[in-house]
């Protein structure tokens, strides 16, 4: 699938959340990349690990962590293409789903949720 296909993949994930959700997403940067780099890998606990293993990521300060002094530069959510497509194979509708749940899994983590909530939520 091109970059551009996969974006607005992207974007309809983001615009399909609920308005609750939305109305708090405030200085976050969705971008996309090809694959994790190690450092992403190593960030995301799964050191050593092919880098298909990893869907998403987020980075930055989740909601629930921060103060009224709280100042940076925007969160980000990285959607790795490659890793998401290997799982997902070459169905159009599978990837579609597939950068749904990563993005709400992402998301959650902005929020504050952590993998175990979500685990347990079956979000895993």
């Amino acid at each position: 699938m091109n970059e551009a296909r996969f974006e607005r993949l992207a974007a309809e994930a983001l615009d399909s959340l609920p308005e609750q959700f939305l109305v708090h997403l405030e200085n976050v940067e969705v971008v996309i990349e090809h694959l994790p780099s190690a450092e992403d890998l190593a960030d995301a606990g799964l050191e050593g690990e092919p880098p298909e293993s990893l869907l998403g990521l987020y980075f930055g300060v989740p909601l629930t962590e921060r103060d009224s002094s709280y100042a940076a530069l925007p969160d980000r959510i990285t959607l790795y293409q490659g890793s998401i497509e290997a799982v997902a194979g070459e169905d159009p509708e599978a990837v579609r789903e597939e950068v749904q749940a990563t993005v709400i899994h992402e998301i959650a983590h902005y929020y504050g949720i952590s993998d175990e909530r979500l685990e347990e939520m079956g979000w895993d």
